[in-house]
């Protein structure tokens, strides 16, 4: 769960919205450190092999099905993401690797 102001916000919610658009084969979404919110709603997006979605149309398809506090504040696009022996995608490596490159850059 990403708590951002307060508000929880559920991954999976956010995730499933995402999958609608046609271009998007993966998705993970996580919290990243905010100053002001605490967290803040980050998707992890692996498109689908020669298709880059405009990342306009996954905000307004958010903007359409979920409250504004749950649309992604950003969205990052990777060819691929990190996963288990079975195939599950590891959000806390995802997390981790995101935000000490985040710390890197600031």
């Amino acid at each position: 769960m990403i708590i951002t102001g307060g508000a929880n916000v559920y991954p999976r919610e956010v995730e499933e919205v995402l999958l609608l658009h046609p271009a998007v084969l993966e998705v993970a979404v996580i919290g990243v450190p905010d100053r002001l919110w605490g967290e803040s709603v980050m998707a992890v997006v692996r498109p689908r092999q020669g298709m880059k979605p405009p990342e306009n149309e996954l905000l307004d398809l958010c903007r359409d099905h979920l409250s504004g506090y749950k649309k992604p504040r950003y969205i990052r696009f990777q060819d691929d993401l990190p996963k288990s022996g079975y195939g599950k995608i590891l959000k806390r490596e995802l997390k981790a690797a995101i935000v000490a490159e985040l710390e890197a850059s600031s």
